[in-house]
């Protein structure tokens, strides 16, 4: 993706995105609290603890702070305890995001074709889409996708299903307005995890690293209706690719429980992302159009880049092997220092960051 002031090759484009996170920041020395007030001190515990204090995080956002009644149980709240939260804190979220990217993009609700939404810590049905349709009050006829067990990668993978979505709706002449959500609630699967290192003495990171947003975006196919001018591009949309690492299941991923979920986050998982970014960033590159940007922009470090931020070393490791500065990543480092990983919703929030004024380098 490029930013741009004119429709890409394939009529795709960016016209309004939108980030809401909710109002609470977590600092390092949260998780200290609720650690020490219900668990025993460990070598895991401690271990963990160490860690979290190191991860380049200011502050978490959350929809609570460590006094809130879903984690000060007796006991870690059930799965069922952490949906409701997510029905009742989170969509909220998400209908915010989503009103900032239409106003944006100056599409009114009824305008809206169809609606691709993602999560990984939800699995109820109708899915938390459904509501967010129904606050924003899109039409009955909106064609819904909702994207379950794709984890941080969820985002791009909506705007790719978005995108395929929209070249449908060109075949057939039809204007097509996506909107594009993403909302993850992760902190209230803190007691959980700690629930975890202490029983099993395991050093699990994913509490210090993952926090709450939802992000939204509007995708237009270019086509325009008599009652509607289009609206300026925040991005074009010229291409994309997707690949799977084999045998890497074990790697990443969000375990079932009764407990809500359990984060996979091995420590390979920096190392495995290093080793494809160069390939895939040259297959990306050649996939493109004909008319692809000037030759100024051949190398990665001739962009500027909204990279996930899957925590530090991640970052440090795409640098290394994208011969790249940490100002191309800037956004995704102010994302991450000042939110942390929102996991699905992270990336949507990046490119929201990355066209702002004060990202400029």
């Amino acid at each position: 993706m490029a930013a741009s002031t004119a429709q890409g090759e394939l009529g795709l484009s960016i016209i309004g995105l939108g980030t809401q996170y909710p109002p609470y920041s977590l600092p390092p020395a949260a998780l200290d609290v609720l650690a020490k007030k219900f668990y025993p001190e460990s070598q895991a515990m401690k271990k963990v603890l160490s860690i979290n204090r190191f991860t380049g995080i200011d502050q978490r956002s959350s929809i609570g702070t460590p006094e809130h009644p879903v984690v000060n149980g007796s006991n870690p709240p059930t799965i069922a305890d952490i949906n409701k939260i997510f029905m009742s804190d989170g969509v909220p979220l998400a209908v915010s995001a989503s009103r900032q990217a239409l106003a944006e993009a100056r599409v009114e609700p009824s305008q809206i074709t169809h609606l691709v939404s993602t999560t990984c810590t939800s699995s109820a049905n109708p899915g938390y889409d459904h509501f967010v349709a129904r606050d924003l009050d899109l039409n009955h006829t909106v064609e819904k996708v909702l994207l379950h067990g794709v984890g941080c990668s969820g985002g791009l993978a909506a705007l790719r299903t978005a995108a395929n979505l929209c070249l449908g709706h060109a075949m057939r002449g039809l204007p097509a307005r996506i909107l594009v959500v993403a909302l993850e609630i992760s902190t209230t699967l803190v007691r959980s995890e700690l629930d975890s290192i202490n029983a099993n003495q395991e050093i699990r990171i994913g509490a210090a690293l993952f926090s709450d947003c939802a992000s939204a975006l509007v995708l237009s196919n270019g086509i325009a209706t008599a009652n509607e001018p289009l609206a300026p591009p925040v991005y074009e949309l010229l291409g994309w690719e997707h690949q799977i690492i084999p045998e890497t299941e074990a790697d990443l991923g969000f375990d079932v429980d009764p407990l809500g979920w359990k984060v996979v986050l091995t420590p390979r998982v920096p190392t495995l992302t290093q080793n494809v970014l160069v390939p895939a960033y040259e297959s990306l590159l050649e996939s493109l159009p004909q008319t692809p940007p000037p030759e100024i922009y051949r190398t990665a470090a001739d962009f500027d880049w909204a990279m996930h931020p899957g925590g530090a070393t991640i970052l440090a490791g795409a640098e290394k092997a994208l011969g790249l500065a940490p100002e191309h990543m800037r956004a995704s480092y102010d994302t991450y220092i000042n939110h942390g990983n929102s996991s699905s919703a992270t990336i949507i929030s990046v490119l929201n960051r990355l066209r702002s004024k004060e990202m400029d380098a």
